[in-house]
């Protein structure tokens, strides 16, 4: 078929659901490339360097497989599968890191969450000792912003583990698998 006649063809066009979900992937795809740029761009000279660009680098190529989905196929269930168990995996073992600061005039902060704090809680008070205590006994918040993003980027890890593997499996030569079949029926 030739150019001219595939161009003269109409183009049936998709489910409502299916042209939503491509047009959602495209928009978090691209939003996520320019913020994981950015991130790396605005971060990369700070004290804690390393963490922000690894965030960084996780939000940028994230959004390229969003944005080329023609580029390599993945499973829909397994990758959805491995992007949820790493993201709720990833936001909670980030509670195990914490930071805590005294800062102007007696403030005591208590902030947890990796790569973003997304649980604190607090206190001020006349002298360091008095605002430490009474933030230990304060109850948590949690910032859902910081917490969606936190969720977003472990999901991404997710999915860069099943880009990974379905890359490794793409350079695996095809023979290998039928001599090691055949090598062990013998």
């Amino acid at each position: 078929m030739s150019d001219e006649q595939r161009r003269d063809e109409s183009v049936a066009p998709g489910p409502w659901w299916v042209v939503a979900g491509r047009a959602l992937r495209f928009l978090l795809g691209a939003l996520s490339l320019v913020l994981g740029l950015l991130w790396i761009l605005l971060n990369g000279h700070t004290a804690n360097a390393v963490p922000d660009i690894a965030t960084g680098v996780v939000l940028t190529l994230g959004g390229l497989v969003l944005l080329m989905p023609h580029r390599i196929r993945l499973p829909r269930r397994t990758t959805a599968a491995v992007m949820s168990g790493v993201a709720v995996t990833g936001t909670a073992a980030g509670l195990l890191a914490e930071e805590s600061i005294t800062c102007c005039k007696y403030a005591f902060i208590t902030e947890r969450g990796w790569p973003f704090h997304w649980a604190q809680r607090g206190a001020l008070a006349d002298d360091p000792e008095t605002a430490e205590r009474v933030a230990r006994s304060a109850s948590w918040t949690v910032d859902l912003l910081s917490l969606a993003f936190d969720l977003l980027t472990w999901s991404y890890v997710g999915l860069l583990l099943v880009v990974a593997a379905v890359l490794i499996r793409r350079l695996r030569p095809v023979g290998a698998k039928d001599s090691a079949g055949e090598s062990q029926r013998s």
